[in-house]
């Protein structure tokens, strides 16, 4: 075999494990030591299949200057990512079958660790164009269309999954156009407005309605919905509802479980994003987690140039991926998560509902791709420390206990702090 990983621990199993790797791929699983070409201590510590964020935004092509792919994915080894996926609002839009196949040759020349795509709706014959792609699913921002238009994007959606071999899978970014433009304009004639303005100009209202109808368009033209950055505890009774009797899943991300709207008093417009933070009493919190749930980091960075504009102004977005997991693992040193979860909602969960075969799980035949954790190693987070190329984050600062300390991608190391 390549490589081997000796001494690991299994969250289901007792006692210590190695693990065999032979071209990129699982080939044993024995409580007795293997051979190998390279052989690697993991020194007790805790092994995951290799996380997966379904949910970032690494500005490649056309806004580098924020991210590209090289140190978005840096970012996300270092973060313990061994599987990023991608939105399509870049610079063009990634929605047609030319900037569809220009970011997979990007991606392809630049990115550590495994990749895939979203894709933007567009006409029915460009998206037919782009399935031959194979885009993990088609992104709506909701928040940016009518009605009207929404009706018709779901139902060319489903015309689609009827003619081509489009998986039916939508995700939403679930926000009302119409509550977002009338609550907005009548907080834009106050004198002068405040940061946390904003967690009130896109209120809980128009996530908790746009899910609903999210919901009802997804059901209503037989698709699968997976709700993007879910942040309102309305909205998440509505989804845990519908998913009793339809194919809905959900994200979280880490912001929107550890921070809310008073953060915006601490931090300005460096928490502005969308969906904003919201009151404590209307928000997601870390009890919400269940083995149901996927982490979504929504990396979205920007410069500090970007974030300083004022209320309206300031770009929308938080990087996540060097975080996530450390604050993560922290409360499950305190006792509020359950360990057993971790691999679900990082890596299992999003796995299944993106169809990504042969990743998810740690089972003979399936990727070599693994998160190991350190559930002691403390810390406090430095951004100057971080791959990313933003120079900010809400939890700059914290303490932390619990680490990835290595990420191995398709059997090979590509972070390593054991």
């Amino acid at each position: 075999m390549d490589l081997v990983l000796k001494n690991c621990r299994l969250v289901d199993k007792i006692g210590e494990y190695h693990i065999g790797i032979e071209d990129g791929k699982i080939r044993n699983i024995s409580k007795t030591p293997l051979n190998a070409d390279n052989t690697v201590d993991m020194k007790n510590n805790y092994i995951f299949p290799g996380f997966i964020d379904p949910h970032i935004h690494f500005r490649d092509p056309g806004l580098t200057q924020k991210e590209d792919f090289k140190t978005g994915s840096q970012a996300a080894a270092n973060g313990g990512f061994t599987t990023v996926i991608d939105m399509p609002n870049t610079v063009p839009k990634t929605n047609t079958y030319k900037a569809l196949k220009e970011k997979i040759q990007i991606a392809e020349a630049k990115s550590v660790v495994n990749f895939e795509l979203q894709a933007g709706h567009n006409t029915l014959d460009e998206m037919k164009k782009m399935v031959e792609l194979h885009p993990v699913s088609f992104k709506v921002f909701m928040d940016l269309e009518s009605d009207e238009s929404l009706e018709r994007i779901f139902h060319d959606l489903s015309l689609l999954k009827k003619s081509t071999d489009y998986n039916g899978l939508v995700a939403t970014h679930c926000e009302k156009k119409s509550i977002v433009e009338s609550e907005t304009a009548k907080l834009k004639e106050k004198e002068e407005n405040e940061a946390i303005d904003y967690t009130y100009a896109r209120p809980a209202q128009s996530e908790d309605e746009s899910v609903k109808q999210a919901i009802d368009l997804a059901r209503e033209n037989d698709l699968r919905l997976h709700i993007c950055h879910l942040s309102s505890s309305k909205s998440l009774k509505q989804a845990k509802n519908a998913s009793k009797s339809m194919p809905v899943s959900w994200e979280f991300t880490p912001h929107h479980l550890l921070l809310d709207n008073s953060s915006y008093n601490t931090y300005g417009t460096l928490v502005k994003t969308n969906p904003p933070l919201r009151p404590k009493e209307k928000s997601v919190r870390i009890g919400d987690l269940d083995e149901k749930s996927i982490i979504g980091t929504d990396h979205a960075p920007h410069t500090l140039e970007d974030k300083a504009k004022g209320t309206w102004d300031s770009s929308p977005g938080i990087p996540n991926l060097e975080t996530v997991a450390p604050l993560l693992l922290t409360e499950v040193n305190k006792g509020n998560i359950d360990l057993k979860i971790i691999p679900k909602i990082f890596s299992q969960n999003a796995a299944e509902v993106y169809g990504l075969d042969n990743k998810g799980k740690i089972e003979i035949g399936y990727d070599a791709d693994f998160t190991i954790i350190d559930l002691k190693r403390e810390g406090r987070f430095n951004i100057e420390e971080f791959k990313t190329k933003a120079e900010y984050s809400p939890f700059d600062g914290w303490e932390y206990k619990g680490l990835p300390v290595m990420t191995v991608v398709n059997g090979k190391i590509v972070m390593n702090k054991i």
